[in-house]
């Protein structure tokens, strides 16, 4: 039996208008930007009551962290890559008429020595304002997107976002905070984590961490291991190290009112591969809840498929296929530390969080339910 989908859990409408639909006035559009490690995402959308309707998307693989484990530096193969993709970006902007946007690069620029020369270069062939935000504001925009999956029975939430070069995790005690206040109590956190004090309820960000292990840079660091099993068992046990720092990894854990949302291509595809989704759907994905045993169980299917057997799977898909099993080495950490019956699938992140930072900060969403 799949789990229960809880209510809201399609706030975020994502698809694109459809042909012959009346153009959307310019003044009131938004861009955002995602660029990845691996990937180059951006929505334009329109704000709609207290959330927003997508005008149109993109996204593409573009690997611009490809190498960079080993040589620090951008390659100009994968800056090349990168640039095709942002030259998309740019004219669906201005096909579109934008004004208002944020375009941010995370953790390949952050590391990369010749990250300054990469946005020279992207200025140079684009126009494109591409500026590079630290580990804090990405945590923080991942996890003001997730905030219609925050159930009203929550006291203790976990965020995580496993991206392509870094995962963040951000603990949250919402103890304090009216249940029905919850999820608003999230959205503000856009103006920091520690923000200054206010006439409304707060929630309490207890610690958050940037680990600078993400798919692809943690799937790097293995990759001389020939042994499927015992690659995905180190790269787990590796993950879980990096936690020390983290004042939660410690602690005794509440099992009554915790929720983990996970927000990445590796949650919503062990979602997909849980749903024997043979085409993605994202309306069946996002907002889905999973227990610890049920992703135990695929990513114990994905191991006894093998290289071979998770390139072919239909359920994973292409481009995901030899990134997979190092996201769930993630994952399974995770519920190794935390085992909840209450992780929720966000297929939602960075791109949605600015999309919400910038329209609250002008004003332009109402302050309705989610």
């Amino acid at each position: 039996m799949a789990p229960r989908r809880p209510g809201g859990a399609g706030a975020f409408p994502r698809s694109v208008e459809p042909p012959g639909t009346p153009r959307p006035d310019p003044a009131q559009l938004y861009a955002a930007l995602d660029l990845g490690t691996n990937s180059c995402r951006m929505l334009i959308a329109q704000p709609k009551g207290s959330q927003f309707h997508v005008v149109d998307s993109f996204s593409k693989s573009v690997q611009l962290g490809l190498g960079l484990e080993a040589s620090g530096r951008l390659s100009r193969g994968s800056m090349a890559r990168t640039v095709q993709a942002l030259q998309i970006c740019r004219r669906k902007i201005e096909q579109h008429e934008v004004r208002r946007m944020r375009l941010v690069a995370t953790e390949a620029c952050r590391r990369a020595t010749n990250a300054s020369e990469f946005i020279r270069y992207v200025t140079r062939e684009t126009a494109l304002p591409l500026e590079i935000i630290e580990p804090e504001e990405e945590a923080r925009l991942a996890v003001v997107s997730c905030a219609p999956l925050v159930s009203t029975k929550t006291e203790q939430l976990l965020v995580v976002d496993i991206g392509g070069g870094s995962t963040e995790l951000v603990w949250i005690d919402l103890s304090a905070v009216p249940r029905s206040e919850r999820p608003r109590a999230i959205m503000r956190l856009h103006a920091g984590f520690h923000p200054p004090d206010s006439p409304f309820p707060a929630a309490k960000v207890v610690d958050w961490i940037s680990v600078p292990l993400g798919v692809a840079t943690l799937k790097d660091q293995f990759a001389d291991v020939e042994d499927d099993s015992a690659r995905f068992a180190l790269m787990s046990w590796f993950f879980e190290e990096n936690l020390a720092d983290f004042s939660p990894y410690n602690s005794s854990q509440p099992r009554e009112g915790f929720q983990i949302i996970g927000t990445s291509g590796t949650v919503t595809t062990v979602a997909a591969s849980h749903l024997g989704l043979r085409r993605y759907d994202r309306t069946k994905v996002d907002g889905l809840r999973m227990t610890s045993d049920q992703i135990d169980r695929v990513i114990r299917d994905y191991l006894h498929l093998g290289p071979e057997g998770r390139r072919k799977d239909p359920r994973i898909g292409r481009d995901r296929h030899s990134l997979i099993m190092s996201g769930a080495a993630i994952l399974q950490a995770l519920m190794r530390l935390w085992p909840t019956d209450r992780l929720s699938v966000a297929d939602r992140g960075l791109r949605e969080g600015l999309l919400y930072a910038q329209m609250t900060a002008d004003g332009v969403l109402e302050d309705g339910p989610f």
